[in-house]
Order: C-alpha cells, then structure tokens, then sequence
C-alpha cells in the first residue's frame, strides 16, 4: 500500500505519464461534491468558511446561501462526533469514506465525471485498497456495519443537511442543524454580551447566566482577531441547557469541532469590527434564532446605537506580526482571506 501511494503522486506530477495538476481537478462539479459531503456527513463548520476560499481561487462564486439550499435536499447519513458517540475510527469501521460516496453516487446527489489524484473518476472512491499475495486490489465497501453510524441515503438520520443559513437584522450566519435537537432550533431570550469567550467562563462562574440567554461574543471575525477557535464557550453552555434553560450563542467567530448540542449560529458577518450589528447589541436586547425559517435578529433599534469599541488586545505575543494580514481579510462568507482580496479574487 504504501509503494502504490508513492507511485501514484509521481505519476500525476509534471513529469509522470498521467499529469493531473490541481487547476484541472477542481472545478465547479467538485465545488458541489465537496459540499454534498460535508452536509451528508454533517462535518466541521469550519468547511463554510473554507470551501467559499477555495472556491474563490479556482475562479468559483459560492456563498452560505447555496449550502443552505444543498443542505435542504442532501440527506444526513452519518453521526461522527460531536453529532455522535463513534469517533473517525468507529466511522472507518462501519465503512468511512467509501460507503458514503457509494451511498451519494446512488442517490446521485454528486458528479461521478470528475478528475481526482486517482486515475478514475469518483467511483473509484467508493472501494477501498487492500492488499491480496502482495498486490493492490480494490474492493466493494459494502453496507453499513454499524447504522448509528452510517445509515443509506433512503433511510437517512435526518433528510436534510446539517447546516443553515440564518439571517436577519444582526447579520448572516450559519447555524449547524445536525448536532441539535429539533426542540431548539427556535430560541428567543434576552441578549448577554461579550467580548472575549474568558469573560463567559467568569459570568457563568459567577451565575450570572443561570436563566434563558442568548449569549453574544462580538469582535471574534477574521479583522478583529483573526477568528480563532471560541472552544471554552460549549462547556457552560451546555450544563445551562442541561438545567433548563433556553440557550443560545451567536458570534462572529469560529466554533468547529466544539460546537454541539446548544444552538449557535456562527460566523457571523458583517462582523462586529467596523460596526457590524453586532457591535450595536447590548445586554437585555430580545435576540432570535430559529433555524426553522432561517432568522437571526432583534426587537432592538439598532440604528440609533453608536457600535462599541473593540477591546484593547494583549501586545507582546506575536500577533502583531500578522496585523496586516487581518486588516485585509475578507468576510467569513467569502472565506475570511486575505491573499485573496488583494488579489481582486
């Protein structure tokens, strides 16, 4: 196996007898399979703010309204953590990446006519390499071992996709519909509003937030800070939803692997840098969220508030160094990059 996989990069490089460059590999079709598999498998958010990137540099215009119309006709077939109890090894076992682009090609819910680094098309994915007296076979995945896990696209864990798109007089956002229970997706409860995630570890400490809350952290987008990974917020808000109450995150930041059981809608944009409407939004202000019918918004009139200041941040630990890069970054939704916007892209 190993020999076969080094074989292979050299026949597609320049030189190799099969040249199989990444401008040929990627275009529109393969924009849309990347997308169907991540609603299918109801993967990391962060995909929402990568794949519109990605696209992006192949010349590609996608945006969170097309995933929300994806996710509304692509099937749930898979529950990894955190949408599940099985890790990535318990979702190999029961048949990984081959039952599900078998079960999506079925369904014909992606491009079989594509170019990969394999030297077929995307069918050749739905087998997995074996080794047989020494030599590379390729062979059926079969069914499902395990279907709370894996389960067919006729018989999925939910018929949509697990992600939508919110939106509203705070902003777009995106709100991951597969880890949720459906008895959530709609909450309405005053606002709480912060700046750092630590502030909503010390207010939870405190019992400031034992009661129903929409909790806000603003200034966490690619301009403010660089959008980094808010995973301290999912464990308070999670023993606040266990006791009773109507819980609620909405930020302009990322969440990824650590955004689970409580409703969120992330990544939101305008972000608050730059007077977003998030930046608008002060405590008590009634906020919704409601995945059902895609809102994100306040009773509150945003437009006679003057948008508060950003926090003075830490100087001394590097992230001077990356200062120009956040200042030209782009929104979540157009993939939060700046190489791109200073490219024209």
């Amino acid at each position: 196996l190993t020999r076969a996989a080094t074989q292979r990069p050299a026949a597609i490089g320049r030189e190799g007898s099969d040249y199989r460059p990444l401008s040929r590999c990627v275009n529109e079709k393969a924009i849309v399979n990347a997308a169907v598999g991540l609603l299918a498998t109801g993967g990391s958010t962060n995909h929402a703010i990568h794949l519109p990137a990605m696209a992006r540099a192949a010349g590609i215009m996608i945006d969170w309204q097309d995933l929300d119309e994806l996710s509304a006709v692509v099937p749930l077939i898979a529950r990894v953590y955190p949408n599940g109890s099985g890790d990535v090894n318990h979702f190999h076992a029961a048949g990984g990446m081959g039952y599900v682009i078998g079960e999506l090609l079925e369904a014909g819910l992606v491009h079989r006519d594509i170019k990969t680094v394999h030297d077929g098309d995307l069918s050749a994915y739905a087998m997995e390499p074996a080794l047989e007296d020494d030599a590379l076979i390729w062979r059926n995945v079969g069914g499902s071992s395990d279907t709370e896990m894996l389960r067919p696209c006729r018989a999925p864990f939910q018929p949509d996709g697990g992600m939508r798109l919110v939106t509203g007089n705070l902003g777009r956002a995106t709100f991951k519909t597969s880890a949720v229970s459906s008895e959530r997706y709609t909450i309405e409860a005053p606002a709480r509003v912060f700046d750092r995630q630590e502030d909503v570890a010390k207010a939870f400490s405190a019992g400031e937030l034992d009661r129903d809350v929409v909790v806000v952290v603003r200034h966490q987008g690619p301009r403010a800070n660089g959008m980094p990974e808010l995973h301290k917020l999912t464990p308070p808000l999670g023993v606040l939803q266990d006791r009773g109450h109507k819980v609620a995150l909405v930020t302009d930041g990322r969440m990824s692997g650590a955004s689970g059981k409580v409703p969120a809608a992330i990544h939101v944009t305008p972000e608050a840098l730059g007077g977003g409407p998030l930046s608008h939004l002060r405590d008590g202000d009634m906020v919704r969220l409601c995945a059902r019918d895609g809102t994100l918004s306040t009773t509150a009139d945003l437009a006679i508030r003057t948008p508060a200041p950003p926090p003075e941040e830490a100087s001394g630990t590097g992230r001077e160094l990356f200062t120009m890069f956040r200042h030209g970054a782009d929104s979540a939704e157009r993939g939060g990059s700046a190489m791109l916007a200073a490219g024209g892209f």
